[in-house]
C-alpha cells in the first residue's frame, strides 16, 4: 500500500524532529554541518548571489530557454540529500535542493519542483512527467541503460547498526548478512545489491538475509531503532548523518561501493550539457566547495561533472 504525500511528510519530519534538533548544534561539524550563528546548516544561504551564466545558459534547448521552467521530480526526507526543515514540511533543504536551485541561478530557469516517491521518480522522466530527477540518484550500469545522469557529488553505499549492535562489524562481503534482515530504500541501488546477492548465503550454507524495502526514510530508522530489522543500508553521507545524532542511536560501520550521484535525465535528454556545464561553473567559482562545506560533506567532491560514466568498479 502506498502512502499519501501529506503522510510521507509527518512521517519523516516525526522521525526526525531529534535528528534535526541535534545538527543543529553541530554535533559533528564535518559530517553534520557546522551550524552558523544563526542556527542550523540549513539557514545558511549559499545559492541567491549566483547570477546566470550566459555560457551555461546557451547550451539549453531553445524552447527551454523560452520557458524558462523546468519540473524536477523530487524525494524528499532523508538529510543531508533532501528534507524538510520544519514540521509542516514547507520548506525542501539539503544537498540536492542546493545544487538545484544553483544551476538553475546560473541557467536562468525557475525550479518547479514536484514531490515524488523515490521509486516513482526515473520512470516518470520517462514518460516525460519530469524534466529532471534528484533524490541522490547513484549513476549505475543498469541505470545508464534507460537514464542520462549529470553528476555533482560521489557518494555511495553503506552500512549502518543501532548504536548497542556490537556483534555486527564492517560488511565488506554481503555473506557476513546471512540470518540477518537488512532494511533500505524501495527502489535504490541498495535494493538491487541485496536482492541480487541473496544466493551467496545459501551457496555458503548459511541462512538466507531477509530484506524488508521502505518508501519512507523516517519509517526504516524507525525500524532499525526498534530491532525489527538489524541492519540499515543507506547512502554513506546519509548513514554517517545519522549517526552523529546521538538521538538517532545509529552506529555506522563502513563504506561498502562508492557511486557517483547526479541529476537524472530522459535517456538523450537535450539538457544534460547545460547541467554539466552549470555544475563545472560552480566547481570553478567556489560555490560547490561552499555547498558540500554547509552539509559537512567535502569527502564526496568530484574533480569535474561528467555525463553518464560508466558505474564506479
Amino acid at each position: 500500500m502506498r502512502t499519501t504525500t501529506a503522510s510521507r511528510r509527518l512521517l519523516a519530519a516525526a522521525a526526525l524532529l531529534p535528528v534535526l534538533a541535534l545538527a543543529a548544534c553541530g554535533s559533528d561539524p564535518k559530517i553534520a554541518g557546522a551550524a552558523g550563528a544563526g542556527g542550523s546548516a540549513a539557514a545558511e544561504d549559499v545559492v541567491s548571489g549566483l547570477a546566470r551564466s550566459e555560457t551555461a545558459a546557451a547550451l539549453l534547448p531553445e524552447k527551454v530557454r523560452a520557458a524558462g521552467v523546468l519540473t524536477f521530480g523530487s524525494s524528499f526526507g532523508t538529510p543531508p540529500s533532501a528534507f524538510y526543515a520544519d514540521q509542516a514540511g514547507r520548506k525542501p533543504v539539503g544537498v540536492d535542493v542546493d545544487f538545484t536551485d544553483a544551476v538553475a541561478k546560473l541557467l536562468g530557469l525557475t525550479v518547479r519542483r514536484e514531490e515524488a516517491a523515490f521509486e516513482t521518480i526515473l520512470p516518470a522522466l520517462d514518460s516525460g512527467k519530469f524534466d529532471v530527477g534528484t533524490g541522490n540518484f547513484g549513476v549505475t550500469t543498469a541505470r545508464l541503460k534507460t537514464i542520462d545522469f549529470v553528476t555533482y557529488v560521489d557518494d555511495g553505499q553503506g552500512f549502518a547498526v543501532r548504536k548497542d549492535n556490537t556483534a555486527v562489524q564492517p560488511i565488506t562481503d554481503l555473506a557476513q548478512l546471512c540470518g540477518l534482515t537488512v532494511g533500505t530504500g524501495a527502489g535504490t541501488t541498495f535494493e538491487t545489491t541485496l536482492n541480487s546477492k541473496k544466493g551467496v548465503c545459501t551457496e555458503a550454507g548459511k541462512k538466507p538475509y531477509e530484506v524488508k524495502a521502505f518508501s519512507e526514510s523516517g519509517a526504516l530508522l524507525t525500524a532499525l531503532q526498534q530491532g525489527r530489522v538489524d541492519v540499515e543500508m543507506s547512502t554513506i553521507n546519509g548513514l554517517r548523518h545519522q549517526a552523529a545524532q546521538d538521538a538517532a542511536g545509529v552506529r555506522f560501520l563502513n563504506e561498502f561501493h562508492r557511486l557517483d550521484v547526479g541529476f537524472a535525465f530522459k535517456k538523450g535528454s537535450e539538457l544534460t550539457p547545460a547541467f554539466q556545464a552549470a555544475v563545472n561553473q560552480l566547481i570553478k567559482d567556489g560555490t560547490y566547495q561552499r555547498i558540500l562545506r554547509k552539509w559537512g560533506i567535502t569527502d564526496s567532491a568530484i574533480p569535474q561533472s561528467q555525463i553518464s560514466p560508466s558505474e564506479h568498479p
